[in-house]
């Protein structure tokens, strides 16, 4: 048996070519998952069920797969951990609320998770997010706060913020989150791991989001060629999301140039929006020396901005208006229960007209065509992922800041869930206090595997390398 604390520092594809050799197993492997799971779970809160009874039996099934030759499928016997948001058969999916009752059958998977249990995956644990995903740090009445493995006293970010920290501990190497607004980017970012929103309907959804077409779901991983097997994993077709893509091309086999997947690419560097935003210059210096390196590695680099109005208006009429539709069924007393600041948005959602959501339909659909008409001359657009790096765990804005809502220092990341472009998160460096910074990729509609070979390129060239949190 090899030893634990190596396993939980190994990638999903070393747990499989480890599996292939037999140098050890997914009941192993699963073990050392648990194990790790135990020891953090007190530190960071990332999960809010573990089940391992029920993955040491998924891992024994797949140890005797691999013992007969006969793996199951891309993931067989790999541990992964699922956002609180999907549904997974053989539990309750409560989304971080105390206003969703326990109760039911709970005997279906969401898409991407009937597709990870179809490839052998290990299922560990269901993750930490506030309730229903609503903003970009990670606590809720239900559950409490999810910490930052860099700094306890630090936000992991959100609303994937379980998966992020429990990726970035090694509490199992692949983790799948939701991303409206910035919720697989946000936490990644601040949690120094890789993370990457696809093209809207490349992974299908069910059941649908309140929040409609805002609502992305991705890889949450170390690296970014473990996030392409998953997401090729992920992006099966499924007859329940009328609103999934035809079926795309792998991105795996994209990553086979190494550090040359920058090669050629026409890429605009967009450091502040055009000034629009005001960038901590230890991020601002990190991000440049990342966008150096891409021209080192033989991209095109130009400083150019998109030049497009803040588009936060448009955001927050839909994505209140999802609040409110969230909170439709709830009766008084529910409502008491949720948290005050989604209360607000709900209040807020209510009290927008059909007219003022179409009107946000318009703005929407002309940031498409602008952006659109922006990747006719670039293939790629890079910004810092956050202009910030993780603050103080359980408030929803930086004391002193002046922000109201989480929007106010996310303006990178929420535009492109408007235009449902592809957009990566890749960690570039650390700030003064060692927090982790990252680098935004985002690409043209359908151009995911551009932006994970842009990249796969930093990673294989270890810009995209940070220290791993004390704790892993």
């Amino acid at each position: 048996m090899a030893d634990h604390t190596v396993l939980t520092d190994l990638t999903a594809r070393q747990l499989l070519s480890g599996y292939e050799k037999g140098d050890f197993s997914p009941l192993d492997a699963t073990r050392a998952v648990l194990d790790r799971i135990e020891t953090v779970q007190p530190l960071v809160n990332a999960f809010v069920r573990v089940d391992a009874e029920e993955a040491l039996a998924q891992a024994e099934a797949s140890a005797a797969r691999w013992h007969r030759k006969e793996p199951q499928g891309l993931l067989d016997g790999v541990p992964v951990s699922v956002k609180d948001i999907f549904l997974q058969r053989g539990g309750p999916t409560l989304r971080g609320s105390r206003a969703v009752s326990a109760q039911g059958a709970w005997d279906e998977d969401a898409p991407a998770v009937a597709r990870m249990r179809e490839h052998g995956a290990v299922f560990v644990g269901k993750t930490t997010t506030p309730e229903f995903g609503w903003k970009g740090v990670t606590d809720s009445p239900l559950n409490g706060v999810t910490r930052n493995p860099y700094d306890l006293s630090r936000t992991s970010g959100g609303s994937s913020g379980g998966s992020a920290a429990a990726v970035a501990l090694g509490a199992a190497p692949l983790s799948i989150g939701t991303d409206g607004g910035g919720s697989v980017r946000i936490p990644a970012s601040f949690c120094g791991i890789f993370g990457i929103k696809p093209t809207y309907g490349r992974v299908p959804l069910y059941p649908s989001s309140p929040f409609g077409t805002l609502a992305h779901a991705g890889p949450m991983t170390r690296d970014v060629a473990d996030a392409a097997l998953l997401l090729d994993v992920i992006s099966g077709a499924d007859w329940r999301d009328w609103s999934e893509l035809a079926p795309a091309p792998g991105v795996t086999e994209a990553l086979a140039r190494g550090v040359d997947g920058a090669r050629g690419l026409r890429i605009a560097y967009s450091p502040s929006f055009g000034g629009q935003v005001a960038v901590r210059p230890e991020v601002a210096s990190a991000v440049r020396s990342a966008v150096i390196r891409l021209s080192e590695l033989g991209a095109y680099i130009e400083e150019a901005d998109p030049d497009i109005p803040d588009p936060v208006e448009a955001f927050h009429t839909l994505w209140f208006s999802g609040a409110a539709r969230v909170a439709q069924p709830f009766g008084p007393e529910q409502r008491e229960l949720l948290d005050p600041g989604l209360r607000e948005i709900i209040d807020a959602g209510e009290r927008s007209s059909a007219l003022d959501y179409l009107a946000a339909v318009d703005a929407r659909m002309a940031l498409g065509r602008r952006l659109g008409h922006f990747h006719a001359t670039y293939d790629l657009l890079v910004t810092p992922t956050v202009p910030i790096t993780a603050f103080e765990a359980g408030v929803e804005v930086p004391k002193g800041s002046g922000h109201h809502r989480w929007t106010g220092w996310t303006p990178f990341t929420y535009p492109f869930n408007l235009t449902q472009q592809p957009a990566a998160t890749v960690p570039c460096g650390v700030d003064g206090d060692g927090l982790p910074i990252g680098l935004q990729i985002v690409g043209a509609r359908h151009q995911d595997a551009l932006v994970m070979s842009a990249a796969h390129a930093l990673y294989e060239s270890g810009a995209a390398r940070i220290p791993a949190p004390a704790g892993s």
